[in-house]
């Protein structure tokens, strides 16, 4: 692994790590949601602090070159990560549009009733 790419691994962790503590501190990203990219960016840490490492498994792999393996698995990890999100993403669409279908329930029926209470007054 070349000394360039060290360097560029080390510090796209480091701005990692450090955009994912701020927005975790203000409380603009959840803790469980954050622990990815916190685990991400130790792994790329790993990587270019022992390169021998990610020697090992582009050769275990059979990639041509260690940049090539890495390259690889942040597609592989990143294509992952968008699968649960829009796993995710789905299920929260489902959710919105069961709990917008049940205000508008409870806003019919609400309404019914205001109108057998009016009913009732006017017939008093």
């Amino acid at each position: 692994m070349t000394t360039v790419l060290r360097v560029i691994l080390i510090l796209m962790s480091l701005l990692i790590l450090v955009v994912m503590m701020r927005k975790i501190r203000h409380a603009k990203a959840k803790i469980e949601d954050s622990m990815f990219w916190v685990a991400f960016a130790l792994l790329l840490v790993i990587f270019s602090v022992f390169p021998g490492a990610a020697d090992w498994l582009s050769d275990l792999v059979g990639t041509m070159s260690t940049a090539n393996f890495i390259y690889l698995l942040v597609i592989f990890l990143l294509m992952v990560k968008s699968f649960f999100m829009s796993m995710r993403i789905s299920q929260l669409e489902t959710r919105v549009k069961e709990l917008v279908q049940r205000i508008a329930l409870d806003n019919n029926t609400l309404e019914e009733q205001m109108k057998e209470m009016e009913k009732k007054e006017q017939e008093k």
